[in-house]
Order: C-alpha cells, then sequence, then structure tokens
C-alpha cells in the first residue's frame, strides 16, 4: 500500500489491517524506525518492537532516536542504533542530509516514520527518492482535535499509540502481532538504593507528580498530602523526577518523613528502571514514568488532568480502572497538557483528592491477577485498548480499526 503522504485526502481513521498489510517478509533487509522524542512515545515503541522481533529473529532493525533513550530497549536482542543529534552532526537541513547519508550507508530498505514531524519528512523524503521503501504514521490529529475542542467534543476511545506504531509497520509488510501483556524480566534492586534503604523488605511504592506541562502536573500541596499518605501506609515510599525545582521538593519529602527516598539526580536512566521494576505500584501523571512503568509490567496509578487516557497514550497494559481523573465538561482540552486552563484554576487536578489517589493504588497493589471479564470489571463506558486483554481492538461495524 502506498504511505499515506502519497494519498493526503484519504480518510484519516486506521484502515482495515488486512486490507493494506502486504504479502509477509522474510527475515531479510534492513528497518528503520524513527521515533525522535518525547521520553514517553519512546518508550511506547518498546513494546511494538519487541513484538516485531520476536517474530523477525533474524531481521536487521535499527533504531532512530536521541541516545539517552537507549536503555528503554535494553531487553531487545540484536538492534543496532542511529543516535540522533539535533545539536550537532543532524543539525539543520545539511544535518539531516547528512543523516540520509548515514541511513544509505548503513543498508537499510525500508522506514517506519513513527513520528511524523519537520525532520522525519525530510529524511522520509530525501529516502523515498533513493529507493528505500517508506511508511508513516497516521496518528489521528483530525479525530484528536475534535476530542479537545471547546464545543461538542467527541468523547471516544481513540486507537493507542503503540496500536499506531504496530500498523505503520505491518503496512510494510512485517506481519505480527501484540503480546496480551509485557513481557518483563526481574530488575536488581540498583546499587544507590542497596547502599541507602539495603535490599527490598516490605511494599515499595513510587510516585512522579511532575510533567512538562502545568496540565499534567498535580499540585504541589495535594502531592505533599499524598506523599504522606503513602508513608503511613507503605515500607518506602519512592519520589521520581526530573528538575531543580522538583529535587528540591522531592528533597523536603524526604527529610520529613523517614520511610520517603528521593531518587532524583542519583541514577541513571537504567538504574531508575530497575528501582522502577521492583516497586509494587506507582503513581504517575500522564508522563513518561507511566510508560516506563508499564513496560516493567508494574501496576501504574495514573492521575489525568487537561488530557485524558481516550486520546491513546495510556500505559500499556495497564488496567483502565487505574486511571484516576474528574469528570468535568472541558475535559479534555489539550492533548499534550500544553493549553492554558481557560477557568485558570486547573480544577481538573485540584479537584481530585489525594485520599482517592491512595485507595487507588490500595487496590492495585492488593490485585493480584485481572479479572476475566475486563468488559464488565472496566469502569470505562466503552471498551479500551488494554493488552493484558483480548479487546485488543475496536472495530466499527463494516471491520475497519476503529479511530
Amino acid at each position: 500500500a502506498s504511505p499515506r503522504e502519497e494519498a493526503p485526502g484519504r480518510e484519516r481513521n486506521l484502515p482495515n489491517t488486512q486490507s493494506v498489510l502486504a504479502k509477509k517478509r522474510k527475515d531479510t533487509g534492513h528497518l528503520l524506525i524513527m521515533r525522535l522524542s518525547a521520553m514517553g512515545d519512546v518508550a511506547m515503541t518498546v513494546p511494538v518492537i519487541a513484538a516485531l522481533r520476536r517474530a523477525y529473529p533474524e531481521l536487521r532493525i535499527s533504531i532512530l532516536t536521541r541516545r539517552g533513550f537507549r536503555p528503554f530497549f535494553r531487553d531487545i536482542p540484536d538492534l543496532s542504533f542511529v543516535d540522533f543529534d539535533p545539536t550537532g552532526r543532524h543539525k539543520g537541513f545539511f544535518g539531516l542530509v547528512r543523516l540520509t547519508g548515514e541511513i544509505r550507508a548503513a543498508g537499510i530498505d525500508t522506514i517506519a516514520d513513527l513520528h511524523d514531524v519537520l525532520r522525519t519528512k525530510v529524511v522520509r523524503t530525501f529516502a523515498r527518492l533513493t529507493g528505500i521503501r517508506t511508511a508513516v504514521i497516521d496518528k489521528g490529529r483530525k479525530e484528536k482535535r475534535e476530542m479537545t475542542r471547546r464545543a461538542g467534543k467527541r468523547l471516544v476511545p481513540l486507537a493507542p499509540m503503540t496500536e499506531r506504531y504496530r500498523h505503520t509497520i505491518r503496512r510494510l509488510g512485517f506481519d505480527f502481532d501484540m503480546p496480551r501483556e509485557p513481557q518483563t524480566k526481574p530488575c536488581t534492586v540498583p546499587e544507590p538504593i542497596q547502599e541507602t534503604v539495603g535490599p527490598k523488605e516490605g511494599r515499595w511504592i513510587g510516585i512522579a507528580p511532575f510533567a512538562k506541562h502545568r496540565g499534567k502536573i498535580y499540585p504541589i500541596p495535594l502531592t505533599d498530602e499524598l506523599i504522606g499518605l503513602l508513608n503511613e501506609t507503605y515500607d518506602r515510599v519512592f519520589i521520581f523526577g526530573g528538575g531543580e525545582h522538583e529535587k528540591s521538593f522531592a528533597e523536603g519529602m524526604e527529610r520529613r518523613h523517614k520511610g520517603v527516598v528521593s531518587v532524583i539526580g542519583r541514577m541513571s536512566m537504567s538504574q531508575e528502571m530497575d528501582l522502577i521494576g521492583n516497586l509494587d505500584a506507582i503513581v504517575t501523571m500522564d508522563s513518561a514514568t507511566m510508560h516506563i512503568a508499564s513496560l516493567l509490567g508494574i501496576p501504574v496509578v495514573s492521575v489525568w488532568g487537561a488530557t485524558h487516557p481516550f486520546a491513546g497514550f495510556y500505559g500499556y497494559g495497564q488496567h483502565p480502572d487505574n486511571a484516576v481523573q474528574a469528570d468535568l465538561p472541558c475535559r479534555p482540552c489539550s492533548v499534550f497538557g500544553d493549553r492554558p486552563c481557560i477557568s485558570g484554576d486547573y480544577r481538573c487536578l485540584s479537584s481530585i483528592r489525594p485520599q482517592e489517589i491512595a485507595d487507588r493504588v490500595a487496590k492495585a497493589v492488593a490485585a493480584v491477577t485481572p479479572p476475566t471479564n475486563p468488559t464488565t470489571h472496566s469502569s470505562w463506558p466503552v471498551s479500551c485498548y488494554c493488552s493484558r486483554y483480548d479487546n485488543l481492538f475496536m472495530r466499527r461495524k463494516g471491520g475497519g480499526l476503529f479511530t
């Protein structure tokens, strides 16, 4: 089938996969998968690429992304990387020309563009001119605009990004299915944590209340209260985050509460993943930490403000009941949480009480096995994508993949 850029007028809903899937390829050739950023979006590619690798063990697969994201792929064998350097050798138009030359020199013959931004459009165009076959993700931008507009919101579950990634790669002829749950491996407690608190004993909980945009950040006073509640119930509470402001707050919590440990700035990305892999559950926002924990099979209680799980960015394999959100007519107002609040008070977040989140964590920790009938168990009004369950697709009448 022709890539989307060659047929801009077609309907943007994902088509029936069987109608576009080329003849299944053999384990030959060299596939490049492009996803430059952001951290959470790159993390969501991991279960897709892992499933592809299991289906095609001999296929050469390269990943074009930033070097700092390499730890996400550590458990997938035989991957190669093209490190994207936007401030150095790949800066500007001529840097992208140089990047295209590197791609050609690597012997790549197919490209799956899972990003579809200006930089990848340029690389994709140059690659096609040299005979490299390409396919590009359909992000469902139109449907997301309908979901986030102020009036007449169309709030229905859209295809998960993991499914959009898989669909893009399948259009290149690679026939594979996603597993029903993350394929995880045991994680060792990282050395910096063992030196601080010793080996794991009792229940460990994580919390990552921060994000890039205000519309996805849990208010600091409520976070303070929530950490206190978690500290009263569990043996250790680990705070994850990024910036200096977050680090200062987390260290303050560490001084106030005996069982609280801040890991901000103290470990590498790979070590943080090892620690997350030893948690009994973690509280996150709509952020990269949610996706990292999901890769590791850890229950995530996610708090949603300006954004919404229906946009397709819910944690892979997470139970729908673990999403905490306020029922407000203004939600969602943004796909990424970057729009200012129309009422100015971000009530979508401030109206969520810490006790509600703590109660949801208790249920997640207590849960041993997923329900046998997720359709009746789920509190969402319509069936949603969740990798643990059989309802991986939402289909329209007529057989096409639901948007």
